[in-house]
């Protein structure tokens, strides 16, 4: 049996539809956006989400032991100063995570800010392997778990950069989707938008019909999670966070 990690590795050179490690890539784009997982694929298992992202430069400068994540209801950040960030160098520190809604209308947010890393065995029944901040191989892994399918109603899975630097036009960033059977997907985060601090990658819905419908969103915010929350409806209170290195 192939490794998950097998799959995320042996990809990098294939395109959209082809076969790699023994398991097909499908590649959601713009004019393809859409695919539904179904059969056991959908029921059985976990479905891995994994992010993995390159720096095109790193900083000479040493981060702080702690550093802040504004939300905007709080504080607006600064705009960044442009002729610093064209003689420094960035490290990037890109977050995956997942805000979800339950089908008894529990809402919530599965992240590494906070330590919200979640449950595979109680709700949210999401869970997440740990904090990449500088970039590893491996990246950052989510895992789902399919056998409670029906307690999902949605699932937005999103991006973050945890400093308050818009970099996202300094990386290279690819989601991928890896179910039990069937084609894992990938979403290449390619839009370079500059300003943005969040990033919508996917969102995987549950339509009761014994199938996940997974849609590319892309959708870059110049803000974090409450505006993300305020695109898609959760309806959630959120607040400055903090987490040490």
């Amino acid at each position: 049996m192939v490794s998950v990690w097998g799959f995320l590795r042996g990809d990098r050179n294939t395109f959209d539809n082809t076969y790699s490690g023994g398991q097909q890539k499908i590649t959601l784009t713009k004019s393809q956006p859409h695919h539904a997982i179904t059969g056991q694929a959908a029921t059985t298992g976990y479905l891995y989400v994994n992010l993995h992202w390159q720096t095109r430069a790193s900083s000479p400068s040493t981060r702080g032991a702690l550093r802040k994540l504004f939300d905007l209801r709080i504080l607006r950040p600064m705009e960044p100063d442009t002729q610093q960030r064209q003689s420094q160098q960035v490290n990037v520190d890109l977050d995956l995570a997942c805000m979800y809604e339950l089908a008894d209308g529990t809402r919530g947010v599965v992240q590494p800010l906070g330590k919200f890393f979640g449950d595979l065995q109680r709700p949210p029944y999401i869970k997440l392997s740990g904090d990449d901040v500088y970039g590893a191989p491996s990246g950052e892994t989510m895992y789902i778990n399919l056998e409670k399918k029906d307690q999902f109603k949605r699932l937005l899975v999103f991006v973050y950069i945890y400093d308050d630097t818009p970099a996202f036009d300094k990386t290279h960033a690819t989601v991928t989707i890896v179910p039990q059977s069937g084609p894992r997907l990938e979403i290449q985060l390619d839009e370079r938008a500059a300003a943005a601090r969040s990033c919508a990658v996917v969102l995987i819905e549950n339509t009761g019909d014994g199938q996940l419908t997974v849609r590319r969103e892309v959708r870059y915010v110049h803000g974090f999670q409450s505006d993300l929350d305020r695109l898609y409806g959760f309806g959630m209170q959120w607040q400055r966070g903090y987490k040490t290195e």
